[in-house]
């Protein structure tokens, strides 16, 4: 049996769009145009064939013949016909919600979430289950509930359209154990089971591992609202601080698949010392800070917000994390030039906007000179960024390209 670091490296290589490999003969080229098709489709929203045509510089009765096979697969849906001065009407084609389903699991370290998602990014149904910390049979046994619930309560069309299942979670799981309270020995589990074929037979489909903070940035490029920036840093604040990477319009995984993972990134602390990005800016921080001054920190893994939590123990963890996180930009502003930096993470949208602005404030306190310092942003998906970059991975796997590979008339 393969253990968890020869499945994570093999798996690594497993997760990225397939279709950015052109076809030599006529069925590869036509599977790259669908491709090119559907990304732009996501991408922009409603098109007519003459914009798709324009845009790709495919000949239109090409485009005509894609679009007519992907409509016939159900994969698309018309839209209402619009009139212009002169010729027939436009007919906007654009993604059809129904025309295929993912399972996106996200295994964290103080919860699960199985999630059922369409076409368009939407979670139809999801479910959930906490734990004071994660083993692998609780996971398989939680798989192995839920996803029954879920299937029972869809028709059998949309069953049989359900084309993979994505998970997130975080590598080496059995690392920095002494920060969440669990057992070594229970959590050492985790390096000798084969969790990815495990899942796949309780599942009986295709499954597919990614990093959790990598897959909650794939996130955001495939279902993430507003202007991407070709090169950006990622932040996602869960029970540990994690990241992502996008370098030129690709998310970039690195040889493990670990690329971007922040959290051990080392900062200096308010006493001048030099600590682990993690321990300041991490939700496990901010719940250990809430216990210590008598406050139940339940609410945080339990959902999203709205949570209660003291002005003097949320405004100290705001500024620690913010100083944290942004000498972490600094640092590797200093190596990759950056367009922007975006915050998301598992918390109320109101959380995330006021850290962004103190990241902000606390990145131009800092020493620039020689760095262009890159756009503090919030992030567009939220809460379920990982759930949707884990039902991401098979979405792209079967239907898109590599985002830096579609063509736009921008």
């Amino acid at each position: 049996m393969r253990n968890a670091d020869d499945t994570q490296d093999r798996t690594m290589a497993e997760v990225l769009p397939a279709g950015s490999a052109r076809g030599s003969n006529q069925s590869g080229m036509r599977a790259h145009n669908e491709r090119l098709v559907l990304s732009l489709l996501r991408q922009h929203g409603a098109l007519a064939k003459s914009d798709i045509a324009r845009m790709t510089g495919l000949s239109a009765q090409t485009v005509s013949v894609i679009m007519r096979a992907l409509e016939q697969d159900g994969l698309l849906m018309r839209g209402e016909p619009v009139r212009g001065r002169i010729g027939q009407p436009s007919v906007p084609m654009s993604l059809a919600p129904d025309g295929a389903f993912f399972l996106g699991l996200k295994i964290g370290r103080r919860s699960a979430d199985l999630s059922f998602v369409d076409f368009t990014g939407q979670i139809r149904q999801t479910r959930r289950r906490v734990y004071r910390y994660p083993t692998p049979d609780a996971v398989i046994a939680f798989v192995s509930e839920s996803l029954p619930a879920i299937t029972s309560e869809i028709g059998a069309d949309q069953a049989a359209r359900i084309a993979g299942m994505g998970v997130a979670m975080p590598f080496q799981l059995w690392s920095w154990v002494q920060y969440i309270g669990a057992p070594q020995a229970e959590m050492d589990a985790w390096r000798k089971r084969d969790i990815q074929a495990e899942l796949s037979a309780v599942a009986g489909m295709p499954v597919t591992i990614q990093n959790d903070a990598t897959a909650a940035c794939g996130a955001e490029l495939v279902f993430g609202t507003g202007e991407k920036p070709k090169d950006f840093l990622y932040f996602y604040f869960g029970t540990f601080i994690g990241g992502g990477l996008v370098l030129n319009g690709q998310l970039f995984t690195g040889r493990t698949g670990n690329a971007a993972g922040v959290g051990p990134m080392l900062v200096p602390g308010p006493d001048g010392r030099m600590r682990r990005l993690m321990t300041v800016a991490s939700l496990s921080t901010l719940a250990a800070a809430m216990e210590a001054a008598g406050e139940h920190s339940d609410d945080l893994w339990e959902r999203p917000g709205p949570w209660t939590i003291s002005a003097a123990v949320l405004n100290r963890w705001y500024d620690e994390a913010a100083e944290g996180i942004a000498a972490a930009i600094l640092s590797a502003s200093s190596l990759l030039e950056l367009g922007a930096v975006l915050i998301d993470g598992w918390m109320p949208p109101e959380m995330r906007a006021e850290l962004t602005a103190r990241i902000h404030a606390a990145l131009h306190r800092l020493d620039l000179a020689g760095i262009d310092p890159p756009v503090i942003r919030e992030g567009t998906v939220g809460s379920a960024a990982r759930t949707l970059g884990a039902a991401a991975i098979p979405l792209a796997q079967r239907f898109l390209l590599e985002q830096g590979a579609v063509l736009t008339d921008g």
